[in-house]
């Protein structure tokens, strides 16, 4: 499997160690079809077994997100509620659970999204998006710039460049072409740049193709 190139954290490569997410989790020595299987059964600690499995990467993935960690908190405690009554809508002919997961948790990432913006006033969207201080470490630096993307711009980089996701992985998670997420990647990194620029006062030097 082909993976994507390194992406816009050539320059940052100390801030995005701390910030990267490694979405691999341990191999089981059950597999998790065996584990719903038993967790439909009637057996609640199959459902533990599965929680402490993908927990640590559906939290990581709602964390880069959100940029907050209560948020990130209680999107992944819906994601395994909502698995507990839906356990019949994981096909394992479609894909893994830690994909599938992926899928939910962004679907629960967009509501929260919807729900935020239709009760905050203009006037504080307006104030977030402007009032970030200056940053104190590069890190900082590539955390808020990354946040500050469009959403769509964001989901692309927090895949391929702190996840490491493969192009074909995350156009099947979003549900695009894979030239789709080339296109999107490539103008994310571009707007990284500039942001980054900004904040940091260098310049930044354009990602390889």
């Amino acid at each position: 499997m082909v993976r994507n190139p390194a992406g816009i954290f050539w320059n940052f490569p100390a801030a995005a160690g701390r910030i990267e997410a490694d979405a691999n989790t341990p191999e089981m020595a059950i597999s998790d079809i065996e584990l719903l299987k038993r967790f439909r059964a009637g057996d609640a600690d199959a459902f533990t077994e599965l929680y402490r499995a993908h927990q640590a990467a559906v939290f990581r993935f709602a964390l880069l997100m959100t940029g907050d960690r209560m948020k990130a908190a209680d999107v992944t405690q819906d994601v395994f509620v909502w698995l507990i009554h839906h356990t019949e809508s994981f096909d394992p002919g479609r894909g893994e659970l830690g994909a599938f997961l992926a899928g939910v948790t962004r679907k629960f990432l967009y509501r929260r999204r919807d729900e935020e913006l239709r009760w905050a006033p203009l006037d504080d969207i307006a104030l977030t998006a402007v009032r970030d201080e200056e940053a104190k470490s590069d890190a900082d630096a590539l955390r808020k710039a990354i946040l500050a993307l469009p959403e769509k711009y964001r989901e692309v980089v927090v895949r391929c460049d702190l996840e490491e996701k493969s192009y074909e992985e995350t156009a099947d998670a979003i549900g695009c072409a894979v030239g789709t997420v080339r296109s999107r990647l490539h103008r994310a990194r571009l707007l990284l740049a500039r942001k980054l620029e900004t904040q940091t006062g260098r310049r930044i030097a354009k990602c390889p193709a």
